[in-house]
């Protein structure tokens, strides 16, 4: 069995991790750092100090009504991606922990399109 990190629980959620193959288990927040536990294999569980969270992305659709999935940036690690049952709720609780400014909307599909042609046709100098 893993031990957590975490000495007190803010909130238990029901999620998937999408790490290669999507693993499903669940998110604990608390007060030292993120955690994600799979449901089915004990060995296979990501955690997430806060001192480490550089950017949580957040993945907002029509207007913030629904947030399909987000995504904690690490420092040294990399970037994780998750989703939430209610993942709301689950943001609300990092948001005591991250700095709100450090927590930004991933791009849209129109900006990814953007950017591409900026890059494309972009004067070299």
């Amino acid at each position: 069995m893993v031990q957590s990190i975490n000495t007190k629980v803010d909130l238990t959620e029901d999620a998937t991790a999408f790490t290669g193959l999507t693993d499903y288990g669940k998110i604990m927040i608390g007060d030292k750092g993120f955690e994600f536990f799979n449901s089915r294999d004990v060995r296979k569980f990501i955690q997430i100090p806060w001192e480490e969270v550089d950017q949580v992305i957040v993945s907002v659709m029509l207007r913030g009504k629904w947030i399909p999935r987000f995504a904690i940036k690490t420092k040294r690690n990399g970037t994780y991606t998750f989703s939430a049952k209610k993942p709301k709720l689950v943001l609300r609780a990092i948001r005591v922990y991250v700095d709100p400014a450090n927590m930004v909307p991933s791009q849209s599909f129109f900006d990814v399109i953007k950017r591409a042609f900026q890059s494309k046709f972009k004067k070299k100098k």
